[in-house]
C-alpha cells in the first residue's frame, strides 16, 4: 500500500525535519522508506514537493498524524500519476543494472 502526501515546496525543508526525525526509531520514516520529489519533476504543481511512502496502513494512519500541519494526501489522480512516473523510474534503473549483470 502506498500514499503520496503533498506539501508546499516553501516548507520543504520542515517536512524533511519530520521525515527524517529518529531515523533508528521502530516506526521511522528512515525505516519504512520514501522517495521525494518536486512537482516539476512528475509533472504536477511546480509549488508542490510530494512524498511516496510505501508501507502498511498502520504506518500510514501514523504518517497521516504525523504529517498533518505540513502535508496532506494528494488528489487521488495526482497519486495515480506520480505512482506509475516512480514506477517507470525504477523500470528504467533496473534495466539498465540488467544490462551489467
Amino acid at each position: 500500500m502506498f500514499r503520496i502526501y503533498e506539501c508546499e515546496i516553501s516548507r520543504k525543508q520542515e517536512l524533511l525535519k519530520i521525515l527524517e526525525a529518529d531515523p533508528y526509531a521502530q516506526d521511522s520514516f528512515a525505516r519504512v522508506g520514501y522517495k521525494i520529489k518536486d512537482g516539476s519533476a512528475v509533472d504536477e504543481d511546480r509549488e508542490k514537493t510530494y512524498v511516496h511512502i510505501s508501507a502498511s496502513e498502520e504506518f500510514l494512519k501514523k504518517a497521516d498524524e504525523r504529517l498533518k500541519d505540513i502535508a496532506k494526501p494528494a488528489p487521488q489522480q495526482v497519486q495515480e500519476n506520480i505512482e506509475k512516473k516512480i514506477r517507470e523510474e525504477e523500470d528504467t534503473v533496473a534495466a539498465g543494472v540488467s544490462m551489467f549483470d
